[in-house]
């Protein structure tokens, strides 16, 4: 602990600034140093950590209830690609007027989808309705399946003994 009035002589005389590192600290904390570079340190700091940051877009694939085997395959090859690329995927299923009845074919046709991009893709939530479209969002990265381990080989005795043992033993 030193005073505020040490603390800015010792400063000054290094040609440093006194520098207020901690001001909820009690007593606060401060230190001598350049402001000028740790100001340049900490941008470095931020730059650096907003480059390694990655962001991933949410795609958006329309559907009808009605979308035949073609059209879906389509749809859900192109998922594929957003999904390799790291990008989030959201199917979207909009029903028109009297659509509305057939809600649980759209779910079985979302579910379809889920199940066709498993290997690829983590399901985040089932599918639910936003007035009239019903929705799923699929995440990269498919769900790790646990290996099962091979259990260890038994090391079974030879039926012909070694060549080099007594002659009784054969």
């Amino acid at each position: 602990m030193v005073t505020i009035e040490d603390a800015l002589r010792r400063a000054e005389e290094a040609q440093l600034d006194l520098v207020e590192v901690a001001p909820a600290a009690s007593p606060p904390v401060c230190r001598i140093l350049d402001y000028g570079k740790f100001k340049y340190q900490q941008h470095k700091k931020e730059a650096e950590s907003k480059r390694k940051q990655s962001t991933t877009t949410l795609k958006e694939l329309r559907l009808g209830y009605k979308t035949d085997v073609g059209d879906l395959e389509r749809q859900i090859n192109k998922a594929r690609g957003f999904l390799a690329e790291g990008d989030r995927v959201k199917f979207s299923l909009r029903f028109r007027g009297r659509e509305m009845a057939y809600q649980d074919l759209g779910r079985q046709k979302l579910m379809r989808v889920c199940e066709a991009l498993s290997d690829v893709a983590t399901v985040e939530g089932n599918p639910r309705m936003e007035g009239r479209l019903m929705g799923v969002v699929l995440a990269p990265g498919a769900k790790k399946k646990p290996v099962p381990s091979k259990p260890a080989a038994r090391k079974e005795p030879d039926k012909a003994p070694a060549p080099d043992a007594p002659a009784e033993a054969r």
